[in-house]
């Protein structure tokens, strides 16, 4: 296939790209800066210039290619305040990309989270599927994500191979600079590796190489309208991480109250808060995808997430 994959140089584009080349599929990555650009030329995939604003390049590109896969998200604009901006932005690409596609039974993979699915138990590829909330599309928050998932997922109905790949909060591997990485850095900024109240509740995770894998498989192979779930690890408690942490960094491990989490955390205590144990069952009966990368404590103990901070 000629597949056509936006957030081609982000954290799990540059992972699935060379996935998708690996396996004979020529791919063409959006690129929005002559750094990305560079990037995708020398991993062998062809550059398009443009950005998720550019609706006529993005559906251009999807007339033009065997199929889309659809990875960028505005995260810097997110994380200064801007989530709603960010969804709605995100929402035009998939409206844009969907309306390229209808009738082609073309494949169009989104990534989504699995954060916030079932709190309380272990969520399934089931969860998150009930109808949008109400104003949806124009709703924000989580909320906005899940209804441009929901939207993805209909677009089965209008001829078009859709996919939605869950990816948990910790995809993890040499290079990463996600929520690991910034409770790494916060341990060292405080001097203790904490976790909130008993730090039994867990985060699941997965290994980046083993997410451009089922990337790539749904491409092949997923059914029109599949929730797909990329974890390896059901659920790591924090206490645990935070053991690790600790050891490698030679920093005590200590509690940090509910009360006090957001002062010690700031962003981040929302997060580790949580208990979001998460299943893939049916991602690895119905595709065949088998994780076969280091599990997130046994990479945490490779050290790469604890290497000197440069200066």
């Amino acid at each position: 296939m000629r597949v056509f994959v936006t957030g081609a140089s982000g954290w799990i584009g540059s992972a699935v790209v060379p996935e998708l080349i690996g396996a004979g599929h020529q791919v063409v990555g959006l690129a929005r800066s002559e750094a990305s650009a560079a990037a995708l030329t020398e991993a062998g995939a062809e550059v398009l210039r443009g950005t998720l604003d550019d609706l006529d390049i993005l559906r251009g590109a999807a007339a033009e290619t065997d199929g889309v896969i659809h990875l960028a998200f505005k995260h810097d604009i997110a994380f200064s305040g801007g989530f709603e901006e960010a969804t709605d932005a995100d929402r035009r690409a998939i409206d844009t990309f969907g309306e390229a596609l209808a009738g082609t039974d073309r494949p169009f993979l989104i990534a989504s989270g699995t954060v916030g699915l079932a709190p309380g138990r272990v969520a399934t590829e089931r969860d998150g599927l009930l109808p949008a909330p109400a104003g949806a599309p124009g709703a924000t928050g989580p909320a906005g994500r899940f209804a441009n998932a929901q939207a993805t997922i209909a677009l089965a109905e209008r001829g078009v191979r859709s996919s939605v790949v869950r990816l948990p909060p910790t995809v993890h591997g040499d290079g990463d600079q996600g929520f690991l990485a910034a409770v790494v850095a916060t341990a060292r900024e405080k001097g203790v590796s904490g976790y909130i109240g008993d730090g039994a509740n867990r985060w699941p995770a997965v290994h980046r190489s083993d997410a451009a894998h089922l990337f790539r498989l749904a491409l092949e192979g997923a059914p029109a309208g599949s929730t797909l779930h990329a974890v390896a690890d059901e659920g790591v408690p924090i206490r645990t991480l935070a053991e690790v942490i600790g050891r490698h960094l030679g920093l005590p491990v200590a509690s940090v109250s509910p009360d006090d989490a957001a002062g010690h955390f700031a962003w981040l205590a929302g997060f580790l808060g949580m208990d979001s144990p998460t299943s893939s069952a049916y991602t690895r009966e119905l595709l065949e995808w088998q994780p076969t990368g280091p599990g997130l404590v046994e990479d945490l103990d490779k050290g790469h997430y604890f290497a000197a901070p440069s200066v």
